[in-house]
């Protein structure tokens, strides 16, 4: 069998149940294509919300999950006992950088601020030049077009530069993510 490029995908998204019940249906979608994929996900590794659906459909795929929890969430009782491992950390910093260390591919699915916080560490490695791995943004329904508009004024003003912003995706649909993926 043929490696598989990009086996770990870190994919960072919300704890919260959405409203929206597209952003359930789409975790699981995304969730079964890693599963039955090959690949591991690395996620937060929280039962609740969007993350328990993602992890739960990676799993029911046949996919390898690995959580990154800080300790004082692991003593709140929101691990998924499910996964095949979980590191814990002591801090969410230390969480972010085991989340980066661990993954070979990263995709931002909707979220709240603290997945904004969580691409927004990738996307400036990768626009430095510290990585160079696919940074995707899953902008589905246009969920993360203000933070594209946001991009271009950057660039626009000349804050920021077009040509290191092209390593950044913006995907709308899971076939979208699998070609930044593999690389297509």
């Amino acid at each position: 069998m043929p490696e598989i490029k990009h086996q770990t995908i870190t994919v960072y998204l919300g704890a919260n149940e959405s409203l929206d019940p597209r952003f359930e249906k789409a975790a699981r979608e995304l969730g079964t294509w890693i599963g039955k994929s090959g690949r591991r996900l690395v996620y937060g590794g929280s039962k609740c919300g969007l993350m328990g659906v993602l992890a739960e459909s990676v799993l029911a795929a046949g996919g390898r999950v690995t959580g990154v929890e800080p300790r004082f969430f692991v003593e709140m009782g929101l691990v998924y006992d499910d996964i095949d491992e979980l590191i814990v950390t002591e801090t969410m910093a230390e969480r972010k950088a085991k989340m980066i260390e661990l993954g070979d591919a990263f995709i931002a699915f909707p979220g709240g601020t603290g997945t904004l916080e969580e691409i927004a560490e990738v996307m400036s490695a990768v626009y430095l030049g510290h990585m160079d791995v696919p940074c995707i943004v899953y902008d589905l329904d246009g969920y993360y077009e203000g933070l594209r508009i946001q991009l271009a004024k950057m660039a626009e003003t000349g804050l920021s530069n077009v040509s290191q912003q092209r390593q950044i995706c913006f995907a709308r649909t899971l076939e979208e993510i699998r070609a930044a993926v593999e690389g297509r």
